[in-house]
């Protein structure tokens, strides 16, 4: 069941994709993000009254801290998902595993630390350098049709997710519940938009053109809950194993994604692209699954 609940997640995050690139014809990308925000207050807000989770924190400075991280994410995915293929854009921000599991090696290297399980980094290092090649294949598309400054900010978006996620790690380990956590990452959200909106002005309103911006908030905040009880049901379940089988299920969304692309926007990538995706999801499952190796109980993460 744990895995219906991923997938469901995975198809929601995609959706709100969906969303995103035919709102952004009409409103810029404050607008968007401050949308999002304000709505996932509301709907988280209700959700936390409805199961008996107090608001109160007694970290507000890491949440804080979070939302600036995740709002510069969002805000580059945001951009990416406008001005790049659909598909695209979601692959470039699922690069946040990668991106983690660098990290780990580089931390590891600049320390002098070897792995504590004793085995040799080299396998995640090759998962790294495979995924990154397929950065190269999935981009050479864009960049031929004048599209690098998108990709880079694509590229981006999931390096900005991969320091929000290891934000999330840190809250998590001071016992805040995730519907805390996404409830504030909300406020900052919503708060961020404003500002960007002060400084990008404010598109004209149109009714038929704003019904593109509920789902925005509702989709992620569903996507965020369902991939909740997804981890939340695999870690009483069946364990380890049953958290990898989730983890690495999220890499559907991609998939998703490809089929709006193709069926919705009529999305042109050319052979070369889908091979570099293909290679970069490959890779960024066998970088899941031996950083999960190494820490089994790191939590879900955000979109």
């Amino acid at each position: 069941m744990q895995a219906v609940w991923m997938i469901a997640s995975s198809f929601l995050f995609a959706t709100m994709g969906v969303c995103v690139k035919y709102a952004s014809q009409h409103f810029n990308s404050a607008e968007l993000v401050f949308y999002r925000g304000v709505l996932g207050i509301f709907f988280m807000a209700a959700y936390a009254r409805a199961t008996g989770t107090s608001l109160r924190t007694s970290v507000p400075a890491m949440h804080a801290w979070r939302s600036v991280v995740g709002v510069v994410a969002l805000s580059a995915w945001f951009y990416a998902i406008a001005h790049l293929p659909l598909a695209t854009a979601m692959t470039l921000n699922y690069m946040s595993s990668v991106w983690i599991a660098a990290f780990l090696v580089g931390g590891s290297l600049m320390l002098g630390r070897p792995n504590k399980r004793g085995t040799s980094q080299g396998p995640l290092v090759l998962a790294i350098l495979a995924s990154f090649a397929g950065v190269v294949m999935l981009l050479r598309p864009a960049m031929d049709q004048n599209q690098t400054f998108a990709g880079i900010i694509g590229l981006l978006s999931g390096l900005g997710a991969a320091f929000a996620y290891m934000q999330v790690m840190a809250i998590s380990r001071m016992g805040e519940p995730e519907t805390r956590t996404v409830f504030y990452f909300a406020v900052g959200t919503a708060v961020a938009g404003a500002l960007g909106m002060l400084v990008m002005g404010i598109s004209p309103w149109h009714w038929q053109h704003a019904l593109w911006l509920p789902p925005l908030g509702i989709l992620a905040s569903l996507g965020q809950l369902a991939m909740t009880k997804a981890y939340s049901m695999s870690s009483t379940s069946d364990g380890h194993g049953g958290t990898l089988m989730v983890a690495n299920l999220q890499y559907s969304g991609i998939v998703f994604a490809a089929l709006y692309s193709l069926i919705l926007f009529g999305d042109n990538i050319p052979l070369m692209g889908w091979a570099g995706m293909a290679l970069i999801i490959v890779s960024a499952i066998v970088a899941t699954v031996l950083r999960a190796n190494a820490a089994p109980n790191a939590p879900a993460e955000e979109h």
